[in-house]
C-alpha cells in the first residue's frame, strides 16, 4: 500500500494529478475530474507534453481542492 499525496489515505492505486505533481488516490482523482478547471488543466498539460516539456508542473491546485 502507498499513500495519496493529497489526502494521505492508504491506497493500492495512484494517478498523476493534472493540476500539480501529486500522485493521488481514486477519490481525489474523481474530485479533480469534477472540478470546473479540470479540462483546462488537461489541455494545457497535453500542449506542454506535445512541445516536449515532460516536466510540466501543472497549472496549480485550485484552492477548493486543497485538503485543509
Amino acid at each position: 500500500m502507498t499513500k495519496c499525496d493529497r489526502c494521505k489515505a492508504e491506497t493500492k492505486n495512484l494517478s498523476g494529478s493534472y493540476f500539480n505533481t501529486e500522485m493521488i488516490c481514486p477519490v481525489c482523482e474523481e474530485k479533480e475530474k469534477n472540478h470546473s478547471e479540470y479540462e483546462n488543466a488537461k489541455r494545457i498539460e497535453a500542449a506542454n507534453v506535445k512541445r516536449g516539456n515532460m516536466n510540466f508542473p501543472g497549472i496549480g491546485l485550485p484552492e477548493d481542492l486543497k485538503i485543509k
